[in-house]
């Protein structure tokens, strides 16, 4: 998985700046502690409360009661690497998508160190905001700040495990997206530290079972399916085929009323002309 090779890195560039003898046996055990746990079909606490970029206090369902699916991801802004660079992947995918934050969507980032504050929190939106560059991207993506034990609440309940390194003073954790339908149900995972605009839309669609998008979208989610192998979605060729075989029956269906209906036009066509005409006289 691109996210674990990616902090193992990391980490094990910070502890041998320390002079460490035993990095291997510090990463191996600390690493344990950090990582996803998938919990697919469970539900967020709605009542965990945190503090947003301008300091005001709310919980996490005020963020969920306006019928649109949520992109969730944890991050710290003190974070020297991969959070930066996490926070810089979905700024790109949000510059490219037609979909905006506020309008489709929300995007919500908590903050895993419970010392930041909401102007860091300010700071950080200001940042990555900047760099999606649409207009009305700041009503829809959300900084949140919180005391531990509500971080970790949220954390638990979203499968999101990370852990403090004393030695190099930073966090370990994954990289991932956790897409979240309006209700608070976990519907999909996707990790690494780019993700493409498809792959999102597609999560964000099936996140909101088909409420938002268009027929095409959800035609396209009938198609790609899920593999988390590669960690995105990928043509399933069942599924084509399947779909393929339908449109077929369709268009023959189609095809066989049209001519039948032709025929049915042509025989009423030829019975009305053989009534109007004239009698022969002799």
């Amino acid at each position: 998985m691109p996210s674990t090779i990616f902090v193992v890195a990391a980490l094990s560039f910070s502890l041998a700046r320390s002079g460490s003898a035993q990095v291997d046996a510090r990463l191996g055990a600390t690493y344990e502690k950090a990582g996803v746990v998938e919990h697919l079909g469970d539900y967020l606490p709605m009542d965990v409360r945190f503090a947003n970029e301008t300091g005001d206090s709310l919980v996490i369902g005020d963020l969920f009661n306006r019928g649109r699916p949520v992109i969730l991801s944890f991050a710290y802004h003190d974070c020297p690497m991969l959070c930066s660079v996490v926070l810089d992947g979905v700024s790109k995918t949000l510059s490219k998508m037609d979909w905006m934050p506020g309008d489709q969507f929300d995007v919500i980032t908590v903050s895993i160190a419970a010392n930041e504050t909401p102007d860091l929190a300010s700071r950080a939106k200001e940042r990555f905001v900047s760099q999606v560059g649409r207009p009305g991207t700041d009503a829809g993506w959300h900084f949140l700040t919180g005391k531990e034990e509500n971080i970790e609440k949220l954390a638990n309940a979203a499968g999101f495990k990370f852990e403090w390194i004393e030695q190099a003073e930073q966090f370990v954790h994954p990289a991932v997206l956790i897409f979240v339908g309006p209700d608070g149900k976990i519907t999909r995972y996707l990790y690494g530290i780019e993700y493409p605009p498809r792959d999102v839309r597609n999560a964000l669609v099936e996140a909101s079972e088909g409420t938002i998008g268009t027929s095409l979208d959800r035609l396209i989610l009938f198609c790609f399916q899920y593999d988390a192998t590669v960690s995105g979605y990928v043509l399933q060729a069942t599924r084509l085929m399947k779909l393929g075989g339908g449109l077929m029956i369709a268009a023959l269906v189609l095809l066989f009323v049209g001519l039948r209906r032709r025929e049915r036009r042509a025989s009423s066509q030829s019975a009305r002309v053989g009534h109007a005409a004239p009698a022969a006289h002799t």
